[in-house]
């Protein structure tokens, strides 16, 4: 009992650790690709306002403070092996963790009680954290990926199912649609998850699986890749450039997950991440050893 309490008190502590780094240090990937496209962009407006975003980071990540002032809401996607030995406590950690980097980074407070209308002044509140479980069979690990999804991008997703006949041209038409009258009121360049499944449930998790795959990745069904890029050169097109000022681009990306549906329907969902793209993925074995592979040759 008593190597169990010390374990969840150490868990906790890297666990807060972690939350604090995803809200000061965007993922390699993120970066990386931001950097990409302020080299490629050719609007003067749009090259200053990615050298403000780099400046914004750089700061950040000296002062560990977070890099937007909206943290979000914390949302954790569990990938638990059925032999992990703290499965039976991982709610518990995840929600203390939240308090304990609420307080100690600090993270603004984004916990409101509906019809009650008051803020905890915790960021935990009833159902917050989000915290989405899948159970492995035959593990003793445990996989977590953790994100804010901020007011302005992730939270305000979309979900539906298309009538019979609309077929993937619908599923196009629905994404675009959002995006062009939608779109902007996140910060540009977005990564935009992108799900397909059975209902407006499956569908909605898809996409926001979607955006913890890494950008510039791409979908291992042929198909499905050919509309990630077909999605993304028309979201392009637009020409959002970076915070909505215009630019040659408008996206990191387009990422679909898709799974099995309705003969007849199929289910589409849209989520957006914003450039401050602030996801992390930490993996714990059972004696809780960590590999953080989001942020490479950071240690907590």
């Amino acid at each position: 009992m008593i190597d169990k309490v010390q374990q969840k008190e150490k868990m906790t502590n890297l666990m807060s650790k972690f939350i604090s780094l995803v809200s000061y240090k965007l993922p390699d990937d993120v970066e990386n690709r931001l950097k990409e496209l302020s080299e490629e962009e050719d609007n003067r407006l749009a090259k200053i306002i990615y050298k403000t975003m780099f400046e914004n980071q750089k700061l950040a990540y000296e002062l560990k403070r977070p890099s937007c002032q909206d943290t979000g809401v914390l949302q954790f996607f569990v990938k638990c092996g059925e032999n992990f030995p703290l499965i039976g406590q991982l709610d518990s950690i995840l929600k203390n963790s939240v308090y304990k980097s609420t307080q100690e980074t600090p993270l603004r407070h984004n916990s409101v009680e509906t019809f009650d209308e008051y803020n905890t002044g915790k960021n935990i509140g009833d159902g917050s954290p989000s915290i989405f479980w899948e159970i492995e069979e035959d593990s003793d690990k445990v996989e977590i990926y953790t994100y804010m999804a901020g007011g302005g991008c992730t939270l305000p997703g979309v979900a539906t199912v298309l009538m019979p006949g609309e077929g993937y041209e619908g599923v196009v038409k629905f994404v675009l649609d959002r995006m062009t009258s939608y779109g902007i009121n996140a910060c540009p360049p977005l990564l935009v998850g992108v799900g397909v499944g059975t209902s407006v449930e499956t569908a909605a998790m898809n996409s926001k699986k979607a955006l913890m795959r890494s950008v510039g990745s791409r979908n291992e069904n042929e198909n499905a890749a050919k509309m990630e890029k077909l999605l993304e050169d028309g979201i392009n097109a637009i020409g959002l450039g970076p915070q909505g000022l215009k630019g040659s681009k408008s996206v990191m990306g387009v990422n679909v997950v898709n799974t099995a549906r309705h003969p007849s329907t199929i289910g589409v969902a849209v989520n957006t991440g914003c450039w401050s793209h602030r996801r992390g993925k930490i993996t714990f074995d059972s004696n809780l050893n960590y590999e953080i592979n989001t942020h490479e040759g950071v240690t907590l």
